[in-house]
């Protein structure tokens, strides 16, 4: 039997297990409860295909084509792969086509009651089985592809390449349409787009009586303040980069570190440590008001707030994407620069800085996209000033109940981000900013003009300081029981997080946060793995295969990045609340939303990893005899340990701190640290709210020492081994010779 027979084989048993011994649709329990075990035949819950055929008929469609693909695995290679690929894609169509079409009460759409009659029984959405058996359908369509040649007749290329276009359709595609959909539809699930219309034009989302010295529209005020934000970090993450590379500034070291603290922080923290600085009862605030009678205000509950809260979470995602491009600038082109008689700021400013412009538009575009999808620091700094992520939120789980709005406040987010996007692109397009070239360049980078230089100290400085500031707040915080009116030290906030008690010899989780902190831990780490490995396959297809749609397929996975968190949340809510695939509630959209809505950075590290790697590695292991998955998991593989550590952390990390998507995700039985620090907040317990950020802040260093440990680092380079030497015989003595 070859490798394709085997292939095929397994592919179909897969096929038929899924038809008879899992349950075919979702359980109440979760299937990996594994309750569903001990009563598969009896009862119709949880029973398999077959079982189901009395009462679901259609489902014998299923099972026909996945016997036409058996019969068609039999027959001469010619004729066996066309009708595989037949038979295959009819059973993706249909599984998706009844999915869709039929609900839990019947016919999804009046129009196919109208033409078929109406449906004696309904059915859930998929489980385990249907998932299977399309996973198994998918990989018949593969496998027949690689057949007929395609990508050279790999199949583990185009088994790849299939289930990950599977997999992007249905976790960033899908969603997004959704959401179109849901706009234009009534309660009933009927076309009605007066919702559409009337929230498109609503005077409380597009008003410009600002401009009056009124008060601007929610989608202007977030247009606003996400342009004010992104130059903010863009300017301080420059000021930061120049700081670290072009100048003596001592402490280079700490400083890259406290541009780092933020992005393991919670989003909402920086917030929580605002209001504890200069709320009403804040510490400045009342020393303002006993030295010079200063009355407490409210300025920090509205726009000033949020946009002092953003720029300081998002000025280290600037710092770090700009410090390799201010790096990577040549000290050749400045020297030749200063050589044509140019003074230091006409070279930094003509030569450097337009050098700099793609570093630049991307810590642009990366800090407005944060900014668009920041909910945390507008929830807790806001006040009467909501800005989008916050009235899509109470449009879904406020009084409202309206989730057209909320739709259509969303497709107003997404087409903001992705117009920022594409005018991003279209500024960099068709220019050349290379200057990294495989000739030696030497020299030292020219040191800043010396105003600059002394206005990069007078901003790197300040803000340095100022953000240790809200660190030792965020540090002392938890220990102080009530700020602004008892400011007595206590460890009453921790042990009412993380109390621990023993009863009858057993460990109690008894703390209030214990729950939510297992939960986003297990999520976290089954998410993180997960996020770096189909990155980095992702880009291996990506930079080592030719196919067609290539750039429309790496277009795709960066649109998760460029959608707005708070969109991503939204839709997954409205897609995946209802059959054929209800997830909503369970730990799997979760898991679903980190992988896909990170997937993007493990791309792109993978991608500029294995960009330095020459292809010649994979044809050597190829022209060996090694299969494309051995090629990848003993050569590759181990070439791109920096780009998986780089993938798992940043994973790990947004795992824990997400909160944009995460807080219309969450339920009772799977809450997030994140959502359960926001309800926190919204109840007035700040101390409990950042012990609890205190203590993941703690717990991310540990676990990312943890991975880098076991990841490792790639050795380029022999390693020399002492040898053990035996001396040489003796030589014969003349003696001896002439014995001989």
């Amino acid at each position: 039997m070859n490798a394709q027979n085997r292939r095929l084989t397994g592919a179909l048993l897969a096929g038929a297990a899924a038809l008879t011994l899992l349950p075919w649709y979702s359980l109440e329990n979760g299937f990996f409860s594994g309750g569903w075990l001990s009563h598969l035949w009896r009862d119709a819950a949880s029973a398999p295909a077959l079982w189901q055929l009395s009462s679901h008929p259609w489902l014998g469609v299923a099972v026909a084509l996945l016997v036409l693909c058996g019969v068609s695995a039999l027959l001469p290679a010619v004729l066996r792969n066309r009708l595989l690929l037949l038979w295959s894609a009819c059973g993706v169509l249909f599984l998706l086509a009844e999915g869709h079409a039929i609900g839990y009460s019947g016919w999804s759409w009046l129009w196919l009651e109208n033409t078929f009659g109406a449906l004696a029984q309904g059915q859930p959405a998929f489980g385990a089985g249907a998932l299977l058996l399309l996973t198994v359908f998918l990989l018949l369509f593969a496998f027949a592809l690689a057949e007929r040649g395609v990508l050279k007749g790999d199949a583990f290329v185009v088994a790849a390449l299939v289930l990950l276009t599977a997999l992007v359709s249905v976790f960033v595609l899908y969603p997004v349409l959704s959401l179109f959909v849901v706009s234009v539809q009534d309660a009933t699930g009927g076309f009605q787009p007066d919702g559409l219309i009337t929230n498109l034009q609503d005077p409380s989302v597009w008003s410009l009586a600002c401009l009056k010295g009124g008060s601007c529209g929610t989608a202007w005020r977030t247009l606003w303040l996400a342009l004010m934000t992104a130059s903010g970090a863009t300017l301080l993450g420059l000021a930061f980069a120049l700081a670290a590379t072009r100048t003596p500034l001592p402490f280079k070291k700490a400083l890259r570190m406290l541009t780092i603290l933020p992005i393991i922080t919670p989003p909402f923290v920086i917030g929580l440590a605002l209001i504890l600085l200069f709320g009403r009862s804040g510490v400045v605030t009342e020393q303002l008001a006993t030295l010079f009678g200063i009355e407490p205000g409210r300025w920090l509950y509205g726009l000033t707030g949020i946009w002092i809260a953003q720029v300081l979470s998002f000025t280290p995602i600037a710092f770090l994407v700009l410090i390799g491009v201010v790096e990577g600038v040549s000290p050749s082109l400045e020297e030749a620069s200063q050589t044509l008689r140019a003074n230091r700021w006409r070279t930094f400013s003509r030569v450097s800085l337009p050098l700099m412009a793609p570093g630049l538009a991307n810590a642009f575009l990366i800090s407005f996209i944060e900014s668009m999808a920041d909910f945390g620091n507008p929830m807790v700094l806001g006040g009467s000033h909501g800005v989008l992520s916050t009235e899509i939120f109470f449009s879904v789980v406020g009084a409202q109940n309206d989730p057209s709005r909320a739709a259509v406040l969303a497709m107003i987010l997404l087409c903001f981000t992705l117009a920022a996007f594409v005018l991003q692109r279209l500024w960099l397009g068709g220019k050349n900013f290379a200057t990294v070239t495989g000739k030696g360049d030497g020299g030292r980078h020219s040191e800043l003009p010396r105003t600059l230089r002394l206005g990069v100290y007078a901003t790197v400085i300040p803000w340095g300081l100022f953000t240790l500031v809200i660190y030792g707040m965020i540090a002392v915080g938890g220990f102080v029981q009530s700020w602004g009116l008892n400011n007595a030290l206590t460890f009453d906030h921790y042990v009412r997080a993380f109390r621990i008690t023993v009863s009858d010899g057993h460990l109690l989780w008894s703390g209030v946060a214990w729950n939510s902190f297992w939960t986003t831990l297990e999520i976290a780490l089954i998410a993180a793995p997960l996020t770096a490995a189909v990155g980095l396959l992702t880009a291996w297809l990506i930079v080592r295969q030719t196919f067609a749609g290539r750039q429309t397929f790496e277009f795709l996975l960066m649109l998760s990045f460029a959608i707005p968190g708070t969109v991503i949340g939204v839709s997954y809510v409205m897609a995946y609340n209802l059959p054929p695939l209800e997830i909503t509630g369970t730990a799997m959209i979760l898991v679903a939303c980190f992988v896909f809505r990170n997937m993007p950075v493990g791309v792109r590290g993978g991608i500029a990893a294995m960009s330095q790697l020459d292809k010649s590695l994979d044809e050597a292991s190829l022209t060996l005899g090694a299969s494309s998955f051995r090629t990848l998991r003993k050569v590759v593989l181990p070439l791109l340990k920096p780009a998986f550590s780089a993938a798992l952390v940043y994973a790990f990390v947004r795992a824990i701190t997400s909160i944009s998507a995460v807080i219309f995700l969450v339920s009772a039985q799977y809450n997030m640290a994140t959502s359960y620090i926001v309800g926190l907040v919204e109840n007035g317990e700040y101390g409990v709210a950042i012990a609890y950020s205190t203590v993941l802040i703690v717990v991310m260093l540990l676990i990312i020492g943890v991975f880098q440990g076991l990841v490792g680092e790639r050795k380029l380079r022999r390693v020399a081994r002492p040898m053990a030497v035996t001396a040489p015989p003796a030589a014969p003595s003349l003696t001896q010779e002439s014995a001989v």
